[in-house]
């Protein structure tokens, strides 16, 4: 294997590995929304759906490498429409970028008794809020998934110039044997054609 399919293979591992807990997140929100009757706000919606169909992907390519390598011109173009894809669910899910998740908040009072002398004080706890933590890991993995499609995209290109070399050289080979089946052709022929002569002759 090549070091190009090699490292589509590494970058595929990487996209399921982003996009899985992209879904579990994304799967909650939409679960919430259901549940309530409610419709899904669109920016979760359409990162949801890419990313589900962009894991669906990667699983089917990844496993099913040997066969896709021998299609990576198309698979190179599905990764294409997948970097556009998720560019466009990232930019619906825009506005969480500039949210803030967490803030510090007081969480009472202590005493700390050192012998000699007491310490007192307030203790403050960090205080994050879930689903806007959920929302922007979300939105940072598809960034990410932007990033990683356009990298299987330019291996798959690799991949396909490399594997359209080797098929130009099994060509050259049976060009070359079909060219030693002639000579040899043309040699049986000729006892046969010095037999005939011959026979006209006599």
């Amino acid at each position: 294997m090549s070091f190009s399919g090699f490292s589509f293979i590494f970058w595929r591992i990487m996209e399921i590995i982003t996009l899985i807990p992209t879904l579990g997140m994304l799967a909650w929100f939409v679960d919430w929304y259901n549940d309530r009757s409610l419709l899904t706000p669109q920016s979760v919606l359409v990162l949801f759906v890419v990313s589900v169909l962009g894991a669906a992907w990667a699983l089917g390519t990844l496993f099913l490498y040997a066969r896709a390598r021998h299609s990576a011109g198309f698979v190179a173009f599905v990764d294409l429409l997948f970097v556009g894809a998720f560019i466009g669910a990232v930019w619906c899910l825009r506005g969480i970028a500039d949210a803030d998740c967490s803030h510090w908040r007081s969480n009472g009072s202590y005493n700390a008794d050192l012998g000699l002398f007491t310490v007192s004080g307030n203790s403050y706890a960090l205080n994050i809020d879930k689903q806007c933590a959920m929302l922007k890991a979300s939105f940072a993995f598809g960034i990410m998934n932007c990033i990683f499609f356009f990298l299987t995209f330019l291996l798959a290109l690799l991949v396909h110039r490399h594997y359209g070399d080797d098929r130009d050289r099994v060509v050259v080979k049976r060009e070359t044997h079909y060219s030693r089946h002639g000579h040899r052709g043309h040699r049986s022929r000729s006892p046969r054609h010095s037999h005939h002569s011959r026979r006209s002759y006599v």
